[in-house]
This record gives structure tokens, sequence and C-alpha cells, in this order.
């Protein structure tokens, strides 16, 4: 019998060693694949990102090659979608997670955000243009755009938000209704401050989607290039074409076939997906021992 044990015991242990290898190698070969990509994107494109690069906008005229008015087009894109998905995701989550009572309304809406979550890319960007571009009249713009992106991203806060606030404990709840605070009130002051790194992580997110989309913004933003010369020209901007860093990497790669801009881009966006990363971190920590303290 013991023998027996010992046995079965033998074959467990290589059995959590077969495993464990298995898990490392897996492990390995993601790191390994991620640095690969980055490697190679590094040694295609640091050759093309210089200053000018960065503070010019492509002219046959002129002779240089830049991608400053992407940039602004992206930021712009940025700003725009969070600005109004944002108040918008966050005060739907506060109402399924804290006024909704279960049932078929809650379950609509959770089914509504999961399916918007769910449909590729390229289908938003046709509803865009169709709807904001054509019905509205408001054409190729980075306003169509901004609002298509809105679609896109408001499941994303939502959602995140949405766990974010299942997270603080119930006892902050009862605790402020014992000390007679209201019901907004106690949502504004104890459970969106404790739910903040859930919220952040949630927009941080949504912005590096934003930053990463394509498809879409193609059919509803289109891909102009002009830079804003003054402030004036920047509203107008919000109704012209403008094309962001993925759309133009996009065009540079297939349309005109010069991949030494495209790799540059590719290189401008990793940088992007990594600040954003970062932010991510760094604000969610931040906000972890303010609740500590």
């Amino acid at each position: 019998m013991t023998d027996e044990l010992s046995l079965t015991a033998k074959k467990r242990r290589i059995g959590d060693k077969i495993m464990y290898a298995l898990i490392y190698i897996s492990s390995a070969f993601s790191v390994l694949l991620l640095v690969g990509i980055i490697a190679y994107v590094i040694v295609k494109g640091i050759r093309q990102v210089n200053f000018s690069f960065l503070t010019t906008v492509t002219s046959a005229l002129k002779g240089t090659i830049g991608i400053a008015g992407n940039i602004v087009n992206t930021l712009m894109i940025v700003i725009i979608t969070m600005l109004v998905a944002t108040p918008i995701g966050v005060g739907a989550a506060i109402y399924l997670n804290e006024y909704a009572k279960p049932g078929k309304l809650v379950n609509l809406i959770e089914f509504a955000t999961e399916t918007l979550s769910g449909i590729p890319s390229i289908l938003f960007g046709l509803f865009g243009y169709m709807f904001f571009g054509q019905t509205l009249g408001l054409g190729y713009s980075i306003l169509t755009g901004s609002l298509t992106m809105v679609l896109m991203v408001l499941p994303l806060v939502t959602r995140n938000t949405q766990e974010a606030l299942k997270t603080v404990p119930d006892s902050y709840r009862h605790g402020a209704v014992g000390l007679g605070a209201g019901k907004w009130y106690t949502i504004r002051t104890i459970l969106l401050p404790s739910a903040m790194p859930g919220i952040i992580t949630g927009v941080i997110l949504a912005v590096g989607r934003i930053v990463g989309e394509s498809a879409a913004l193609l059919l509803t933003a289109g891909s102009g290039k002009a830079l804003p010369k003054s402030v004036a020209q920047i509203f107008d901007k919000i109704f012209q074409s403008g094309g962001t860093l993925t759309t133009q990497l996009y065009l540079s790669a297939t349309a005109e076939g010069d991949f030494s801009t495209a790799f540059g881009i590719a290189l401008v966006l990793l940088v992007l997906v990594f600040a954003i990363n970062m932010a991510t971190k760094s604000m969610a920590a931040k906000f972890d021992v303010t609740r500590k303290k």
C-alpha cells in the first residue's frame, strides 16, 4: 500500500514538473514574441523617426515627409471621443450598479453593451459613415470619426466602471446611509473615489483602442494630413477630414508602398501604446495609495 502511494506521488510530481515546464515555455514564448515584434519595428523604423518627421507634414513641394498633422488629428479624435464617452459611460455604470433594480431593463442594457463590444470595428465605420457622415451631413470629418469611436469605446468604459463600482465594499454604502448621507452624496464622495483606479484604467484602455483603430476611422474621418496653424483652424479642423496615425500607416504601406514611413509611424505608435500602459499603471497605483491613506 505504501509503495502504491509513493508511486502515485512520484507520478504526480512528474506531472507537476511537466506542467510547470509547459507553463514557463508558454510564458517565455509570449515575452519573446513581444520583444521580437518591438525589436523588428525599432530596427525598421528608427532611421525614419527624427525631429522633422514629427514636426512637419508630407509635402511634395517642400520635399518633406512628416506626421505632425496625423498626430494632431489623433489627439483631437481622442479628446473629443473621451469628452463624450466618459460621462455617458460612467453615468450608465452608476445607474446599472447603484440605481437600477435587477430586471429586464438592466439585462437589456447589459446585453446591448456586451453586444456592442463584440461588433467588428468595420461595421461601426460603415454605420458612422452612413449615419453621421451622410444622414447628418458631417461627411468625412474628425467629428464623424469621434462620434463613431464613442460608440466603440462606450461599452469598454461602462463595463470597467461597473466592475470597479462592484469592488467597493457594501459596508461603505451601509455606513454612509447610517450617517444620514443621501444616495448621490454617497456615490459622489465615497463610491466614485474608491472606484477611481478601475475607472481610470477603463478610460485609458479606451484611449488605447482609439489610438490603435484604423478601419472605422478610415471610413469616417478620412485621410487629411493638413496641420492647423492657428486656434481658429483647430476648431475648423473638427469638421474637416483628418487621418490618424494608424490610418496613415495603412495608406503608407498599401496605397503608397512607402514602408519606411509606415515603420516610422509604427514605432511612434509603439511608444504611444507603451506610454498609455505606463500611465494606466502609475495612475491606478496613485489612487490605490490614496485609498490606503
